[in-house]
């Protein structure tokens, strides 16, 4: 990579301050940042880096009022998200990988069932395994030691990463991103208790991916025990989650590490829910709900927009002043048994 800095803010629509004959030649967290790298400032907590970096250039809001000096050779470029410009650029400038390199290939180690239909461009790396029906869409790139299931659907674009495993019937949207690892399609948690102990519930349903999925290294998504587990599209997970079966995700919701999510819970669209989250079962969460991590959710959150805090969840000035509460009957106490 190899650009100039007015080009950077022309493909941003930003406004730069500075140096207008800069090269840029790389990218560099602000604090490691050095001649001819370009990094970011999206979060103010880290504003004093600012003045400190070595970098060429930086990504700052619009409205960011400088309160120093910034070092000798650091323009700016003004653009609306910062954090989301350098995402576009980054996408931009990163060199192809090796597998896009060699988009359209069939390693000879993979195992390619004659009833699978695999399209044009599809990369299918060493050792893989393709069952029979199933349909991989134009330009997918099936890394090694994937498995793909009988029947399975995956739609053009996407990226299954190396090792994962696709149970039978999933259908994956496209452009969507499985990375290392990542199971989807296992049998549900489905058993009914016996006077001789538990008997397995067979798990006839699937699991269907919205466009533009992205599913983390080591999580689980179960298939459904009838109908479907659904994650809508845009939804993005965090590594090591566990998503139950009948488990619906609506759009664009984004899920933090170790979070659980228990089975025919119904998720709305534009959530966020952090690490170490712990949702009960057969509940609701409304549309644009926050929930900060280490949160347990046992009951349906039927309000949209809240953020909910504490175990149980509940709104977080609620959650506070509990806590604040709390904090004042453990100081008196131990003031009295001083």
């Amino acid at each position: 990579m190899e650009v100039n800095i007015g080009d950077v803010a022309a493909l941003l629509d930003g406004r730069l301050e500075g140096d207008t004959g800069i090269a840029l030649t790389g990218f560099a967290g602000i604090e490691e940042a050095g001649s001819g790298q370009l990094t970011f400032l999206a979060n103010p907590a880290y504003e004093p880096h600012l003045y400190t970096t070595c970098a060429s250039a930086v990504l700052v809001a619009d409205d960011l009022r400088l309160s120093g000096a910034l070092q000798p050779g650091t323009a700016l470029i003004r653009v609306n998200d910062p954090y989301a410009a350098m995402a576009k650029l980054m996408q931009t400038f990163s060199p192809p990988s090796e597998e896009r390199n060699g988009l359209g290939t069939i390693d000879p180690s993979a195992v390619v069932h004659s009833e699978a239909r695999i399209e044009a461009g599809v990369t299918i790396g060493a050792l893989c395994h393709i069952g029979a029906g199933a349909s991989i869409g134009s330009g997918c790139i099936i890394e090694s030691g994937a498995i793909v299931g009988r029947d399975v659907q995956i739609g053009k674009g996407s990226r299954i990463g190396p090792r994962c495993v696709i149970g039978p019937d999933t259908v994956i949207g496209q452009d969507c991103i499985l990375q290392a690892g990542a199971i989807v399609g296992a049998d549900g948690f489905g058993f009914a208790p016996t006077d001789a102990g538990y008997e397995k519930v067979p798990q006839l349903g699937n699991v269907v991916l919205g466009d533009g999925c992205e599913i983390g290294a080591g999580t689980t998504i179960d298939r459904a025990t009838l109908g479907s587990t659904v994650l809508g599209r845009g939804v993005k997970l965090d590594n090591l989650i566990q998503v139950a079966h009948n488990v619906r995700i609506g759009d664009h919701t984004v899920i933090a590490a170790q979070t659980g999510i228990a089975g025919s819970t119904e998720i709305g669209a534009r959530c966020m829910i952090g690490g170490q989250v712990g949702i009960n079962g057969h509940i609701r969460i409304a549309d644009g709900s926050k929930i900060a991590a280490k949160s347990g959710v046992t009951a349906s959150v039927l309000e949209p927009d809240q953020v909910l805090q504490g175990n149980p969840a509940r709104p977080i000035r609620e959650h506070q002043k509990t806590q604040v509460a709390l904090r004042r009957i453990i100081r008196e106490f131990e003031n009295k048994n001083a």
